[in-house]
Formats: C-alpha cells, structure tokens, sequence
C-alpha cells in the first residue's frame, strides 16, 4: 500500500506541472494569436489547434487531479449522519465508483479513439489520435488515484470532514 501511494504521489506531482506547462502553452498561443490578428494583422492557423490541444490536457489532467486530492464538489449530507467507520465505509465505496468511472472512461475512449483514428487536425496536421487519447490518460489516471484512495488505511475522509462524522 505504501508503495501505491508513493507512485500515486509521484504520478499526481508530474500531471501537476504538465497541467500547469500545458496551461502556461496554452496562454502563449492565445496571447501569440491576438498579437497576430490584431497587432500584425496576419493571424496564424495553428496557434488556435494548440491551444485547444493544450486545453484539453489542463481540463482532463485537472479532473484527474481532483480525484487524487479529492477538491471535487461533494455534498455531505449523508455522509455527515454517519459514524465513523461508516465514513470510512461510504468515502472507500465513493472512490471504488470512481474508479470504475475511470475505467469506463478508457473503454469509451479507447473506442472513441479507435472510431477515429487516421484523422488529422485541419490547420497543424498532427494525428487527432493525439487529442483523443487524452481522454485515456485521463481515465487511468483517474482510475489509480481511485483504487489509491480507496486502500488508503483509515480511508480518504477529508481532514476537516473526518471531525465531523
């Protein structure tokens, strides 16, 4: 277990800076798009494909982000009746699902990916198999921080909530 929650870390810390590079990319291309079109007055035509790839990954990264650090929105009404162990219980159940989630994301990725592959982006030309498998990354990623959390010892009861019940 010990070792599954180091690798989770470690995992989560290099989709944490590839998040926060792709944003950081992702506001170069559009500050380069509006100097482009506005300032020159010659916009370029892949600065747009860029920054919707770069997009996509800081949204799926920062989903599966929220996962393993649990900064989701929650409601807690019911959690909140419970004891103790039946915390631990409920927020163990809560990360199998969405475990599962994330394995049901691969598989609907996968043949998403499969659907479309061959296909390339209009303006840059780079294999949409490269877009489209974000969505399994982030699936896998989502499905280990799930199965992490959810062996955790003591479960994944949030700090200020785990007073509560």
């Amino acid at each position: 277990m010990r070792t599954l929650g180091l690798l989770a870390r470690g995992v989560a810390t290099a989709t944490r800076w590839s998040v926060a590079l792709a944003a950081a990319g992702m506001l170069g291309c559009i500050v380069y798009q509006v100097i482009t079109r506005y300032v020159l007055g010659a916009a370029s035509s892949w600065s747009e494909e860029a920054a919707v790839l770069l997009f996509s990954w800081s949204v799926l990264g920062g989903l599966a982000l929220g996962v393993h650090d649990g900064f989701h929105v929650r409601l807690t009404l019911l959690p909140d009746l419970l004891p103790s162990g039946g915390r631990v219980g409920y927020e163990r159940l809560v990360d199998a699902a969405t475990m599962a989630l994330g394995l049901f994301l691969v598989w609907s990725a996968w043949r998403f990916l499969d659907i479309t592959s061959g296909s390339v982006s209009a303006a840059i030309g780079y294999p949409t198999e490269i877009l489209n498998a974000l969505a399994i990354a982030c699936g896998v990623l989502m499905a280990l921080f799930g199965f992490e959390r959810m062996l955790r010892p003591g479960g994944a009861v949030p700090d200020d909530e785990g007073s509560m019940a």
